[in-house]
């Protein structure tokens, strides 16, 4: 599946939830209270599975023929438009906003495992722990770099960091300079 030049696979198997064996878990439910619990178990699921797999966009018709949402055990798979509904109701209120459309054909989306405002949060503590505080770091070094390998934000996908830092420099507690490649960041 091709959702990221970012995407990591990681070496431990992904252990798929109990529900995702069970045919109905694959047709939506017409009762309006099972169909929202429904959508609340495949956001849960969809975040865990990017998460695991670190995959940050999600193309939405490439995913329809990976484990995500297609059972090859069941040959069972969400229709086309059973998965962007699980999408929408992830980038909606009820699904804690945890997804982001990019576009009006909704055929790609942010699937925030982590949101963007979390990711900030990690690297500023990252900053603060490090005393990296009023110092230059490039944007590769925070997500490429020797002294950022153990932190779960090494080799975050490029635009997501970009998206997280934007969330710092609205609160004033950084600012990103720069083009293309060649962009800094310094913390405050």
């Amino acid at each position: 599946m091709a959702v990221t030049s970012q995407q990591e696979v990681n070496s431990s198997e992904f252990a798929f939830p109990k529900s995702y064996n069970f045919p109905p878990f694959f047709s939506f439910q017409p009762n309006a209270l099972t169909r929202q619990a429904q959508l609340k178990k495949w956001s849960t699921f969809l975040q865990r599975y990017c998460k695991h797999h670190r995959i940050f966009k999600l193309t939405v018709i490439e995913a329809l023929e990976s484990p995500l949402f297609h059972n090859m055990t069941l040959k069972k798979r969400l229709s086309l438009k059973d998965a962007k509904e699980v999408i929408d109701y992830m980038a909606g209120k009820d699904g804690d906003e945890r997804a982001e459309w990019l576009g009006p054909d909704k055929s790609e989306a942010w699937i925030w495992w982590r949101k963007p405002e979390e990711w900030a949060s990690l690297i500023a503590s990252w900053v603060e722990d490090t005393g990296q505080k009023g110092t230059v770091l490039t944007l590769y070094e925070l997500i490429e770099g020797e002294a950022t390998e153990k932190q779960e934000f090494y080799g975050l996908d490029m635009d997501v960091l970009r998206k997280s830092l934007n969330t710092l420099v609205k609160k004033g507690k950084a600012q990103v300079f720069g083009t293309g490649d060649q962009q800094g960041v310094k913390f405050f």
